[in-house]
């Protein structure tokens, strides 16, 4: 598997990472985290050979083959299947049905396998280049958010896809509900550091929090111990016959490791600033349609009202005209038919993706929060700067020399300088990471006001969602409930359809055979080390346990003839020896339930032959 020793890697001043090491294991699908700007993509570019460290060693093995995701666009061939199975190996240049399989996961149709690659959006070309990678089975995706572009239905396929990949996955997403069900582990690159363990990402996260209280405890321990050994010289140095022992205090003291602060990563502060209402109901909405040509229309007829507290979320496949209803709802565009009216107590706020455009590029950050309400005291405007990272002197930027992330940043800074009830909100966590993602979710939570948003984030809409407008193929409909309760009574017909194409595009029978046989001997080939580590983990637990049974005996032997430091012996033998033995049983658990998952995945796929 691959390796990396000792990496270190800096851009002019700016140290990304210091001697990194880390080792990818067999069958490790590996979810990498960290702050925006911390080095992640720099990692895979070394993987990849793309850079090169300024120190340290990466070893990949011969014939083992990296595949990521990439993200300019270069097609030659003339229809979407040709350009697609031009990734296939040589020896599966004829399995169509596998091209196929991917491109209609990835939310293709069946009249889109003749289009020109080139005749499609750039987010869907994205999803091309998305396929061509897939399609090529390489040892090893290192996927660089690949839910880019992705909508709901594409993102469960791909989860499924991933799940059942039989080699090793590095997957960078902002999407935690996506990566937690994909991955094994969670690596993090943390203050220039890199750490992994096994687990979803509130295991790491977890045990990150208890390793700086530990960090923290240690810290106030040493700084307690340096001050008695500062005072005690101050005391003790000028007198004679206690000049010796304050001068070994001094050495002491001179060896003592300093400890040093933390520091501690920026992240998004949201407090929606709400607005008094005595109003129950805050938004009406009836029998409202929309149409950019007469023959085709986006939606028609949908009715609801949103009470105040309640979330109503907007989910379906892309370009079918989500952000058209949030914007027709915000009056950024005139309806066909219908009204949406919001009570006369009601103020809004609208986050959209075009509005970016909004913003005046010769104005400072700051400028543009003032903008949303020039009543602002200054010291206000500079805490909203702030909760959206825009610290000290970068509240005075210009918003033309800010990345797209950051102008989404000085919107949403613009919606908290406003007093309102109601947010309409189109895919607000796009540019944000993890931990921002998670401080926006419990302010929508907390809000005591109405909320309509158009997200992609399966976790998003457990959390916060009670109602949802569900675009499918057959424009929109209201549904009164959460999205698991969708789910459950109804689910996305795009995945049956896909099952269904799934099953016609099967080989013959006696490809079937001969696809089963080599899934078998596939299972046997993977199982069998896993089966055998499990074996040689039971024994070393038996015979342990034996052993320390023999060890205890002993200690009260030895504690009873009062032989002290027999018994100190003893006692370090039986703890180390139970704490060996604690972390085999972790180890037999871990192997355990990768053994379950093998099993349980290759009993799906021989299912579907």
């Amino acid at each position: 598997m691959i390796q990396l020793i000792n990496i270190s890697k800096s851009y002019a001043e700016q140290e990304l990472f210091s001697n990194l090491n880390f080792k990818l294991n067999a069958s490790n699908r590996v979810g990498l985290v960290g702050r925006n700007g911390s080095g992640k993509s720099t990692l895979f570019k070394l993987i990849l050979g793309e850079e090169s460290p300024q120190s340290g060693e990466v070893i990949i093995p011969k014939n083992y083959t990296i595949g990521a995701l990439k993200q300019h666009l270069e097609f030659s061939e003339k229809t979407l299947t040709e350009e697609v199975a031009l990734a296939l190996p040589a020896e599966m240049k004829y399995d169509v049905y596998k091209v196929e399989k991917i491109l209609f996961g990835l939310g293709f149709v069946q009249e889109d396998l003749e289009k020109d690659p080139l005749s499609f959006s750039g987010g869907y070309q994205i999803r091309i280049n998305l396929a061509k990678l897939l399609v090529t089975e390489p040892n090893l995706l290192l996927l660089d958010e690949p839910t880019n572009y992705l909508d709901i239905v594409s993102m469960r396929w791909l989860k499924s896809f991933l799940r059942s990949f039989e080699g090793e996955v590095i997957l960078i997403t902002h999407d935690r509900e996506f990566m937690d069900s994909v991955t094994t582990h969670t690596m993090g690159i943390v203050r220039k550091s890199l750490s992994i363990l096994p687990g979803n990402t509130y295991k790491f996260y977890q045990q990150l929090h208890a390793n700086d209280e530990l960090h923290e405890k240690h810290k106030t321990a040493q700084e307690k111990k340096r001050k008695e050994l500062e005072e005690f010289i101050a005391k003790n140095k000028a007198r004679a016959s206690t000049a010796a022992l304050a001068q070994s205090k001094v050495k002491q003291l001179e060896k003592m490791e300093s400890l040093e602060d933390l520091r501690s990563d920026k992240t998004l502060s949201f407090d929606f600033n709400y607005k008094e209402t005595p109003a129950k109901v805050l938004l009406d909405v009836k029998g409202l349609s929309f149409a950019y040509t007469p023959q085709k229309r986006l939606f028609e007829n949908i009715s609801f009202t949103l009470q105040k507290g309640e979330c109503l979320a907007i989910i379906g496949k892309n370009g079918k005209g989500k952000s058209t209803l949030l914007n027709t709802i915000a009056g950024e565009l005139q309806q066909l038919s219908g009204s949406v009216d919001f009570h006369t107590s009601s103020s809004f706020a609208h986050f959209g993706q075009t509005n970016i455009a909004h913003l005046n590029a010769n104005n400072s950050v700051m400028d543009e929060i003032y903008a949303a309400d020039p009543k602002l005291p200054e010291a206000s405007v500079r805490a909203i700067c702030g909760a959206m990272m825009f610290g000290g002197e970068s509240a005075k930027k210009k918003i033309s020399l800010l990345s797209g992330g950051e102008k989404s940043r000085v919107m949403l800074g613009q919606i908290l300088a406003k007093q309102v009830n109601v947010l309409l909100l189109d895919e607000p966590t796009n540019h944000l990471d993890m931990e921002s993602i998670e401080a926006l979710t419990k302010a929508i939570q907390n809000f005591k006001g109405s909320v309509v948003i158009v997200t992609h984030s399966e976790e998003l809409l457990r959390r916060v969602a009670e109602r949802l407008i569900i675009f499918a193929q057959e424009g929109a409909e209201y549904f009164d409930g959460g999205y698991d309760t969708f789910l459950e009574k109804i689910g996305w017909e795009e995945e049956e359809q896909s099952k269904q194409q799934k099953n016609s595009s099967k080989p013959n029978k006696k490809e079937n055979k001969k696809q089963r046989a080599a899934l078998v001997q596939e299972r046997s080939k993977l199982t069998s080390p896993l089966k055998k580590e499990l074996v040689e983990l039971e024994e070393f637990i038996m015979n342990a346990e034996e052993e320390l049974s023999v060890l205890h005996e002993q200690l009260i032997e030895a504690s009873k003839e009062l032989q002290s430091s027999k018994v100190m012996e003893l006692s370090k033998l039986v703890s180390d020896l139970e704490a060996e033995v604690e972390q085999k049983f972790d180890d037999l658990e871990n192997t355990q339930n990768k053994l379950d998952t093998l099993l349980n995945d290759y009993e799906e796929r021989l299912a579907q032959l």
